[in-house]
């Protein structure tokens, strides 16, 4: 009997080790004011388990995602399409997105010329933008185009 009980011991600990470490809390968001347009819902099914190297959380509303813990990229898809815009403008994987710097080290990308419009709010200390936009571009490309093309680059 004595010579289970360690191995059940240590096989318990380990059990209990591993459920506490993957099990991060869920993530509080807002929904965008179009989440539930089914646009949305086809990309919310196609956003990848990982972003920058960072495993995706449970979030608490409808089309978001959330990478990280702490979170280092949040997804919010049903945004208003942005209109006419001085910021810069990048495309990656056939996507346009806005990009604005104001809060860096943390940016905001919004997508340009798709309808309804995602929002990605990312920690440059934590990902890097071309990598987790190209990551994130499959998924976000499924969103229907209304003509609309940035012309603002960003300087090198």
């Amino acid at each position: 009997m004595r010579r289970f009980v360690r191995p059940l011991a240590a096989a318990l600990v380990l059990l209990a080790s591993l459920s506490v470490s993957s099990c991060a809390a869920t993530v509080s968001l807002q929904p965008a004011a179009s989440a539930n347009d089914p646009a949305c819902a086809d990309v919310s099914v196609r956003l990848p388990a990982t972003v920058g190297g960072e495993a995706r959380r449970w979030t608490d509303a409808q089309a978001t995602g959330a990478w990280g813990d702490p979170a280092a990229v949040i997804l919010t898809c049903g945004l208003a399409a942005p209109g006419p815009s001085t910021l810069p403008c990048q495309t990656v994987g056939g996507v346009d997105w806005l990009i604005d710097d104001a809060d860096a080290p943390k940016y905001r990308f919004t997508t340009f010329g798709r309808s309804p419009a995602v929002e990605v709010y990312l920690d440059y200390d934590v990902v890097g933008g071309a990598d987790t936009l190209s990551e994130l571009s499959s998924a976000v490309s499924t969103l229907p185009t209304d003509g609309s093309v940035c012309t603002a680059r960003p300087t090198s």
